[in-house]
């Protein structure tokens, strides 16, 4: 996958601005403070292309980039974003109509943080993925940061509290270093075959 033919394409703010035409859809979701901007400036090896908020809650649209000919589809992050009850409904309802509309995602890529065990709002994710029936990869972000004496047990900890089956994928990940980059690109070109 050729990262440096990107683009950004179109932010959706509703279901009449989701992209339909049949390319393969690659979707990051996370809770608004995981890095999940970070994530996706560190598979794309540039420093601001999906934007980092200083404040969690940035991303408030699902926001698409074309990637050499795949979609990487930016979800509104989920969680501590501190803007009012009425935007965060209005969020929860995008994301229901998107996970509802059939054949949009061909992979799920679930950022939770490889220090500390997934929120419920995270089980909640990993239950949209799995209800689209698509492959799903949880990158544990922020590896950087935790003792590798202990990332084995944070690693299993995630895999117990999200439900993960032996088909899905569970990555330590760190955007600050790049660990975990190449093995997601593989698994995303797996899909774009």
């Amino acid at each position: 996958m050729n990262v440096n033919k990107a683009e950004f394409i179109r932010s959706a703010a509703g279901a009449g601005g989701f992209i339909r035409d049949g390319r393969a859809q690659i979707v990051f979701a996370g809770r608004s403070n995981v890095g999940k901007s970070s994530v996706i400036n560190r598979l794309l090896n540039r420093k601001n292309f999906a934007r980092v908020g200083a404040s969690p809650g940035k991303t408030t649209h699902i926001n698409y980039f074309l990637v050499d000919g795949v979609y990487f589809v930016d979800l509104p992050g989920y969680g501590y974003a501190k803007v009012s009850q009425a935007e965060k409904e209005r969020w929860g309802r995008l994301m229901e109509a998107y996970f509802a509309e059939e054949g949009l995602i061909s992979m799920g890529v679930l950022i939770v943080d490889a220090r500390h065990k997934p929120t419920a709002d995270d089980v909640t994710m990993r239950g949209w993925f799995k209800s689209a029936g698509c492959p799903l990869a949880v990158a544990a972000n922020k590896t950087d940061k935790v003792k590798k004496s202990e990332l084995a047990a944070n690693l299993e900890l995630i895999r117990d509290t999200l439900l993960l089956g032996a088909e899905d994928v569970l990555l330590p990940f760190s955007a600050e270093k790049g660990d975990g980059r190449g093995e997601l690109l593989g698994l995303i070109e797996r899909i774009n075959g």
